[in-house]
């Protein structure tokens, strides 16, 4: 081996003495509240498939009838030969959804973050993100060349400070609602301080797109803003909608941008058209389906009723995301495993994804978890030494 790979295991190694070390869990069923994963039956609090939609029948069935038509893959970018008439549709209904003018179709949510804020921004700008912020985004402030600097998480005046005296375009990023976290943007103030000091305004809304709102549009809707209020709107697709992708939702002026200029949007291959497919189904049962957020607002106030009375120390939220603080990783994954072995999936979540001495539980809701399941998860964490 040679001394740089020699190197990387002494690096290897190190992460696992801090408890850090990430394993891969293997999944042997379709994903739901109760899957298979490593030939044991249990439980998932772990899932971002918040509307319980990533197995949903007509969902499979319009992904199976569309591959029919079109195969599985693409063949290239959106730009070559790759932009179907199902992207074409998808695109046009998400807008609608959103109540903007376009919308563009990205293959991942982690490619549009980068393609957005790289294409938008240029050496001279400054970018501002929350300090909470998703990888993603962080990472296209860092590449966008533009001057990156993070303010206090939701915090508007450490913001304003960060702003006195800036030059160029200006950017304002923040996560909806914070993946690891689970609260929300303090987006009207965010909407405000980004007019005053003439500034562009993206919200990433992942875990909020489809669960928030009146029909799911979002924090967005849960907040009444519009695309004048917040000019790029950034959300996945493999989440509450439960198939795969992302899409970019703003003005005309705005898409067109992206698809000259973000390099993630020209140079990869476009999703198959049946996954867009089947995207145009969960978006149908995303806006009819009003019963699946009120299944899972009730499942969230049994569970925070519950863990009130233990005593345990959840994050304050509202949303999907319920987060139950630890500590030390170390105990945060011995807890993990104890839960694993009494039957229910729910992940550790450590450094660097979280700031060191905050290491969790990050226990998740679906519109498909029964009454049950939410009392045998309080019954076991009960028994788990917290």
């Amino acid at each position: 081996m040679s001394s740089s790979f020699s190197n990387l295991a002494h690096e290897l190694e190190q992460i696992k003495l801090q408890s850090l070390y990430r394993s891969r869990r293997l999944i042997s069923s379709p994903q739901g509240v109760e899957i298979e994963i490593d030939d044991q039956q249990v439980i998932n609090f772990s899932s971002n498939d918040y509307l319980g939609l990533a197995n949903h029948p007509e969902v499979i069935n319009a992904f199976k009838k569309a591959t029919d038509e079109y195969g599985v893959g693409s063949g290239s970018a959106h730009l070559i030969c790759g932009h179907s008439r199902s992207h074409q549709a998808l695109e046009e209904e998400l807008a609608d959804f959103t109540g903007r003018d376009r919308a563009l179709l990205f293959s991942t949510g982690y490619m549009a973050n980068i393609g957005v804020i790289s294409a938008l921004l240029n050496r001279g700008d400054q970018v501002f993100e929350d300090r909470l912020n998703h990888a993603s985004l962080l990472d296209g402030g860092l590449l966008s060349g533009a001057k990156f600097k993070r303010y206090r998480h939701s915090d508007i005046n450490d913001l304003q400070r960060k702003m006195l005296h800036t030059e160029g375009r200006k950017l304002i990023v923040t996560d909806g609602v914070f993946s690891m976290d689970g609260d929300l943007a303090v987006l009207p103030e965010l909407t405000r301080l980004a007019k005053d000091k003439n500034a562009w305004l993206m919200i990433d809304d992942a875990h909020g797109i489809s669960v928030l709102g009146a029909t799911g549009g979002g924090i967005l809707q849960h907040y009444g803003l519009t695309q004048q209020d917040v000019p790029v709107l950034m959300a996945t697709l493999g989440k509450g909608f439960g198939t795969f992708g992302a899409f970019v939702a703003g003005s005309e002026v705005l898409v067109e941008t992206l698809i000259q200029k973000a390099r993630t949007y020209v140079f990869t291959t476009a999703m198959p058209a049946a996954v867009a497919e089947a995207t145009r189904t969960s978006l149908k049962l995303v806006i009819t389906d009003g019963w699946r957020r009120e299944v899972l607002r009730l499942r969230l106030e049994r569970f925070r009723s519950g863990a009130e009375q233990l005593g345990l120390k959840l994050m304050q939220t509202d949303s999907a995301i319920q987060p139950l603080l630890i500590g030390d990783s170390q105990r945060a994954v011995d807890i993990s495993n104890d839960l694993l072995k009494q039957g229910f999936l729910v992940s550790a979540i450590r450094p660097p994804t979280v700031p060191k001495g905050e290491a969790r539980l990050r226990i998740t809701f679906s519109a498909n978890h029964r009454e049950q399941h939410v009392d045998q998860l309080l019954d076991a964490l009960d028994t788990v030494a917290l």
